[in-house]
């Protein structure tokens, strides 16, 4: 007879279930494609499919409040002028990450927890303040709960804002020698020479030797986006391999790069949007509330954490033993790439979870943040119960 203990853990596991909903076929990984045929310049290197086991999906643009959602933190602390190396501090806040309204309106219609006022909107956004407070710049940042983020696909839906002096980051990290970025200053944006540099950075030991002045290193290039990324919604991207990394804009590659400064651990996801002043960077601050809106991220990867690996295995194989066709390549889904002509949607989602339930973290003993992502401390029990119910849900 199972105990209560028992009976109220397989409740809670019903009710993530029915908030946590992930296409069925998914169950043995994800493919993802790495095209050379779609460079910008018409160069056709191959076609690659890259193979990775979980996923993490998170729609923004259907959230009404970010501070429900554990699958992110946004964050609070301060850096000083000095640390940072700018002429004023960074003053990272909880309100500076906020839910947009409907109507695209980047005013700030949340409370002071994050939420919104409306029935969700563009996404979340990262707000810069125009006011500098106790000789520090209001800034804004958003973590994935997840450190174990391996090697993977890793994209973002952003609208850049205009306004002159903020840095607009979408990176993975695990520690400041051991970073690959995606980086946007606003002071470098020309509409009228049709202007946009996207800033590809790792940062790794060299960087460190060079003052964190990547741009001294091999692993720093800067390519001009073809599209005016303050005026609407598009993907970047990176992904994240054995040595080497690749960058793209809506799905075409702008930049590769390879050796021993490619990070080889886990880390997790960042979204910032911050000012220092520096005029060699940042700039600022800016003359007016500058935003950064975040419409989705999605990451394709392969967890470093061996609970983790466990669970996708076992539920891999429970899925082709059920399966008429006991192969794995029915139970493999492939990740359509995401182009400017539905960069503003985001395309297609296998999470079809409500954005507004509150979702686990990455250490939810539930295992909310949905497929492989059983990091419990009763890990062996949870998955095996998780298991079954997946099961009967099919």
């Amino acid at each position: 007879m199972a105990t209560a203990r028992g009976l109220g853990m397989m409740l809670a596991l019903v009710v993530v279930l029915m908030s946590c909903l992930v296409a069925a076929d998914c169950e043995c990984g994800f493919l993802t494609q790495s095209s050379g045929n779609q460079t910008r310049n018409g160069t056709v290197n191959g076609n690659e499919q890259l193979f990775f086991t979980n996923m993490m999906e998170s729609k923004f643009f259907e959230m009404r409040d970010i501070s429900r959602d554990g699958t992110w933190r946004r964050q609070q602390y301060n850096v000083s002028a000095r640390a940072g190396r700018g002429e004023y501090g960074k003053s990272f806040g909880l309100d500076n990450v906020y839910t947009t309204a409907h109507d695209g309106d980047d005013t700030d219609t949340t409370e002071s927890d994050g939420s919104s006022n409306s029935n969700g909107g563009d996404g979340v956004g990262l707000v810069v303040g125009s006011t500098v407070w106790d000789e520090a710049i209001p800034v804004a940042e958003l973590d994935s709960a997840r450190k174990d983020l391996h090697y993977g696909s890793y994209r973002a839906g952003m609208k850049l804002t205009a306004v002159n002096g903020t840095c607009a980051a979408f990176f993975w990290y695990f520690n400041d020698t051991q970073e690959i970025d995606m980086e946007f200053l606003s002071r470098e944006f020309d509409p009228v020479k049709k202007i946009y540099p996207a800033n590809l950075v790792i940062q790794s030991e060299a960087s460190r030797k060079a003052g964190y002045d990547a741009s001294k290193t091999g692993t720093f290039k800067v390519v001009n986006l073809t599209f005016d990324p303050t005026a609407g919604f598009h993907e970047y991207r990176f992904d994240y391999l054995p040595n080497r990394v690749l960058f793209y804009a809506d799905s075409q590659l702008l930049a590769e790069m390879n050796g021993t400064s490619v990070p080889s651990g886990p880390g997790d996801i960042i979204l910032q949007h911050w000012s220092n002043g520096n005029p060699l960077w940042s700039g600022g601050p800016p003359e007016e509330d500058a935003v950064l809106t975040v419409s989705y991220v999605k990451a394709y990867f392969n967890s470093s954490d061996s609970n983790v690996q466990s669970s996708w295995a076992e539920s891999c194989r429970k899925a082709r033993s059920d399966s008429s066709d006991e192969s794995s390549s029915d139970r493999v889904c492939t990740v359509a790439d995401v182009t400017a002509a539905n960069a503003s949607t985001g395309g297609a989602f296998f999470n079809t979870s409500d954005a507004n339930q509150p979702s686990g973290g990455a250490n939810d003993e539930s295992g909310a943040t949905c497929l492989g992502s059983m990091e419990a401390n009763q890990a062996i029990v949870t998955s095996a119960i998780l298991l079954v119910l997946m099961m009967t849900c099919l």
